[in-house]
């Protein structure tokens, strides 16, 4: 199996940053010590095929001295695109694991490599994505682009979603830095190059990485990823739109079937009194217009409770985002992001990446309340 932290990958422009991201849904080093490897036999008692993370149980050792251990694999979603299922190993199968040990010194491993019967199994290779220009982008009647699916008459696939993004961490244009896909740096004093920091901000964000990211509050307490992290996520996002009602729902692959509203029937940037305009919310208020080709979103209305960006970048509820999306062919949308946030960056600042188009399939269905570490 492939492991999921090692193997950082340079940074050279973060405006062009290609990078595909982990099935993972945090760091697993925050766990899991690479540097206690482990290799266990045993046989299987029992398999939790549940979401965020499978875990096959196995007895190790006999007699007294037999224990029994957790096996951490990939999700649920990411094993069955690599064909395997719930009964792929059953209790009183015999297995080989080389893994990672818990840093806690408990009995779980995270496993790089499971053997059944002299066969590798639970191995999810990396994804392969075609950069190659798609076809021209499917429009409505007025001539706007479609943000989700081509019209039936097309041809085309009816239904799809966008996923595969080309960076899932959040850095300022021009940044030179080297981190993992989970956002994890490897020189820690590259921190202050991320983004224009306010000194708080820099010196929270620097401890939840020296921290591995182990209080991610998205995988801890499955909280909702808003802001730009939505469109991080491994398993993607959908765009339905309503244009009878002048709205767009964006539903949230990986986020327990979240969904926000973006509105484009000219209202003011103001809640509903007494419901989320005194209640700042996960994904913000979003307005927005069309200039051009390109749908521009203003975004606001955020509380502090969740990370706004895989790699812990800190945010305040003074956070306002400028994002706007441009579907530059049938396979392609470019997302670009302009944070203003004067309680925790001393100017506003910019970051963009690519999602490609996953089409003929639905968006894929990730509860994190299936299954907790």
């Amino acid at each position: 199996m492939r492991h999921p932290v090692l193997g950082f990958v340079v940074m050279i422009a973060a405006a062009s940053l290609l990078i595909l991201p982990l099935s993972a849904h945090h760091e697993i080093t925050a766990k899991f010590d690479p540097a206690k490897t482990t290799r266990l036999q045993g046989i299987v008692t029992y398999v939790d095929w549940a979401n965020p993370h499978v875990h096959i149980f196995m007895n190790v050792g006999a007699g007294a001295s037999m224990a029994n251990w957790a096996v951490e694999l990939e999700s649920v979603i990411d094993l069955q695109k690599a064909k395997y299922t719930r009964d792929t190993v059953k209790p009183g199968d015999s297995l080989t694991v080389e893994g990672i040990a818990a840093r806690d010194g408990s009995r779980q491993v995270w496993g790089n490599t499971v053997t059944l019967a002299g066969k590798r199994i639970f191995n999810v290779p990396e994804e392969t994505v075609n950069r190659a220009p798609g076809g021209p982008t499917p429009r409505w009647p007025d001539g706007k682009p479609r943000l989700g699916p081509a019209p039936t008459t097309t041809g085309l696939a009816a239904t799809g979603y966008w996923a595969r993004p080309s960076m899932t961490i959040l850095a300022e244009n021009g940044t030179n830095i080297r981190a993992n896909k989970n956002g994890l740096l490897a020189n820690i004093a590259d921190a202050p190059k991320v983004a224009p920091f306010q000194p708080w901000a820099k010196d929270l964000f620097e401890l939840r990485q020296r921290n591995r990211l182990a209080d991610d509050p998205q995988y801890l307490y499955c909280l909702p990823p808003g802001g730009p992290r939505q469109f991080q996520q491994p398993y993607g996002i959908q765009f339905v739109e309503d244009n009878e009602r002048q709205r767009i729902f964006v539903l949230i692959g990986g986020g327990n079937r979240n969904y926000r509203i973006i509105y484009l029937d000219g209202r003011s940037h103001v809640g509903q009194v007494g419901g989320d305009d005194d209640n700042p919310l996960y994904y913000g208020r979003a307005v927005a217009k069309w200039n051009g080709q390109t749908l521009e979103v203003d975004t606001r209305g955020f509380n502090e409770d969740f990370w706004f960006t895989n790699g812990g970048l800190p945010h305040t509820e003074q956070l306002k985002l400028l994002e706007k999306f441009t579907r530059t062919d049938f396979d392609t949308l470019r997302y670009d992001v302009t944070i203003d946030d004067p309680g925790a960056y001393t100017r506003p600042w910019s970051t963009g990446w690519t999602l490609r188009w996953v089409g003929g399939a639905d968006l894929p269905v990730h509860f994190c309340q299936d299954n907790r570490p």
